[in-house]
Formats: C-alpha cells, sequence, structure tokens
C-alpha cells in the first residue's frame, strides 16, 4: 500500500501561482512515476505533469513554460509548481502514483483561479 498526501491548494487570481505538494509513503519502489492529474467540472481527468524516477518528465500542452514538476526521492515527494495561472486551469489535482501494476490516488486538493 502507498499513502499520498496532497497540499498546497487554495484560490489564486488569474496570473498568480501556487506550488502543491505530494508525499509519498508506504511500499514504495525506486522504479515509479509520480504525477499530477486534475479534473475540471464536466471535463475528464487528464494527465497535467508526471515525472519518472530516472528523472523524465512530461507536461500538457495546456501548461508547458508554466507549470514545473519536481520530486525529491529522498522524501519521496513530488511538487508542481503553477505560474501564470489561468481561470481554465481551475480544477480538482490529483496526485498519483504508480509503479510495477500498482496506481495509487490522493484524495486531491482544489485549485481555482479567478478571473
Amino acid at each position: 500500500q502507498v499513502q499520498l498526501v496532497e497540499s498546497g491548494g487554495g484560490l489564486v487570481q488569474t496570473g498568480g501561482s501556487l506550488r502543491l505538494s505530494c508525499a509519498a509513503s508506504g511500499m514504495i519502489f525506486s522504479d515509479n512515476f509520480m504525477g499530477w492529474y486534475r479534473q475540471a467540472p464536466g471535463k475528464q481527468r487528464e494527465l497535467v505533469a508526471g515525472h519518472n524516477s530516472d528523472g523524465r518528465t512530461m507536461y500538457a500542452d495546456s501548461v508547458k513554460g508554466r507549470f514545473t514538476i519536481s520530486r525529491d526521492n529522498a522524501k519521496n515527494t513530488v511538487y508542481l509548481q503553477m505560474n501564470s495561472l489561468k481561470p481554465e486551469d481551475t480544477a480538482v489535482y490529483s496526485c498519483n502514483y504508480y509503479s510495477s501494476g500498482y496506481n495509487y490516488w490522493g484524495q486531491g486538493t482544489q485549485v481555482t483561479v479567478s478571473s
């Protein structure tokens, strides 16, 4: 089992910044993927950014240049720095951990960007 604890969501104005954190604990495998997904009302969940344990990162086209994902392997924590936020970034952001066929989700944190 893996537990994911998220923090950092909130309300921000257009152009503002937020930083999300997700700490994983439990049976952590060294080879894993950690990432952030989001789901806005009436829309499908989408991958925002991901970070493999080997250093590879990936981003949705809509956030490239604005969001940065990073991780601290010693702390099993992944961060999502979100800059230049837009109202269309408003969603519930959920942390994801995947390794060896096991998939875990955090409880989700609300990000609201006001215009």
